[in-house]
C-alpha cells in the first residue's frame, strides 16, 4: 500500500478466504482470526467503483463467513478509492440511473446495516463514491495521504451511493454543501476536525491501526455491537421520546444475554479489565 509499511507483520497472519469469497476478483480477501479483511483491488484505476465492484462488495456483507466479528476495509494501491467509474454513466437513461443508485444503496446498506461492524483504512484519494462508501463504515481511520473531496458538483451529477444521507450526518450540511458547490478538497486533519474520520495516523500505519481497533471490536459482546451498528442511528433519527423508549428496548435485550450476564458478573467480581486511556 505504501513504501514504509510497518503493518506488514500483522498482515503475514491474514489467511486467504476460500469458497463463494475467493471468487471475488475485484477484492483481495483475508481473514485474521474474527476480522476479515476485504482490500479494493482495482488499483490500476485508483479503486474507481464500477457496478460489478460494488456487486462483489455487497455479495460479501450478504455471504459473511461464520465467525467473523468485524471488517476492515482498506485498498490497494496508492488510493483507497477515486469514486464512481465515471464511464458507466455515459447514455444511462432515467430508469437505469434510479436502478444504479439503487443498487449502491443497497450494497452500503448492507455495510452500515449488516452483520457487524467495519473499520475503513482511508489513504490517497477518498472521493466522490469512495467518500460515500466510506461514510457507510463505522469507524474511519486516515493516513496522512488521505484527501477527501465531493466533486459531483464539477462533474454535472449528483451523488447517488447515499452520501447525501450519510455525509451530512458526519460534517453537517453546509460543510457538504461547500465540498460539493465549490470542489473544496480535504487533507487528512481537515477531515478529523470536520468530524468525517476518528483517527489520523501516519504513512504506512494504517492498517495496523485499523486490525488493532478491529481485533478491539471483535472482543465486545455481539449485541452490543449489533445496538451500536444498527439501534444507535436509528435513535438519532428519532424523536427524543420515541429514541429513549428505543434505548430501553434496546438496554434490556443487550443486557439480558447470556454473553452480557458472564461480562458483567466478571466485572463485579474483578475479573474484567478496568477502564484504560488507550
Amino acid at each position: 500500500m505504501n513504501a514504509v509499511d510497518p503493518s506488514a507483520g500483522a498482515r503475514d497472519a491474514e489467511q486467504p478466504v476460500q469458497g463463494l469469497l475467493a471468487t471475488l476478483d475485484l477484492l483481495r480477501i483475508t481473514r485474521a482470526g474474527p476480522v476479515l479483511h476485504l482490500q479494493l483491488n482495482r488499483p490500476a484505476k485508483r479503486n474507481a467503483l464500477s457496478d460489478p465492484f460494488i456487486q462483489q462488495l455487497h455479495t460479501v456483507f450478504v455471504n459473511m463467513p461464520e465467525g467473523v466479528r468485524a471488517v476492515m476495509i482498506s485498498g490497494q494501491g496508492s488510493h483507497f478509492c477515486a469514486g464512481l467509474d465515471l464511464s458507466e454513466l455515459v447514455a444511462r437513461d432515467i430508469d437505469s440511473a434510479v436502478q444504479h443508485s439503487r443498487m449502491w444503496h443497497a450494497a452500503f446498506d448492507a455495510v452500515q446495516f449488516g452483520p457487524v461492524p467495519v473499520v475503513a483504512v482511508l489513504h490517497g484519494a477518498v472521493v466522490g463514491g469512495g467518500l460515500e462508501l466510506a461514510s457507510a463504515c463505522h469507524i474511519r481511520v486516515a493516513e496522512d495521504s488521505a484527501y477527501f473531496g465531493l466533486p459531483e458538483g464539477q462533474r454535472g451529477i449528483f451523488v447517488g451511493g447515499g452520501g447525501s444521507a450519510r455525509i451530512p450526518r458526519l460534517i453537517g450540511v453546509a460543510r457538504m454543501s461547500d465540498l460539493m458547490l465549490t470542489g473544496r478538497v480535504y487533507d487528512a486533519q481537515e477531515g478529523l476536525q470536520a468530524g468525517l474520520v476518528q483517527y489520523v495516523v501516519g504513512a504506512g500505519e494504517g492498517l495496523a491501526k485499523g486490525m488493532a481497533l478491529a481485533q478491539r471490536i471483535a472482543t465486545n459482546a455481539q449485541m452490543s455491537n449489533y445496538a451500536v451498528m444498527q439501534a444507535l442511528p436509528r435513535i438519532a433519527d428519532q424523536a427524543q421520546g420515541l429514541g429513549l423508549f428505543t434505548e430501553s428496548l434496546m438496554a434490556a435485550i443487550a443486557e439480558s444475554t447470556p454473553q452480557a450476564q458472564e461480562r458483567l458478573k466478571d466485572f463485579l467480581e474483578g475479573r474484567a479489565a478496568k477502564v484504560l486511556k488507550s
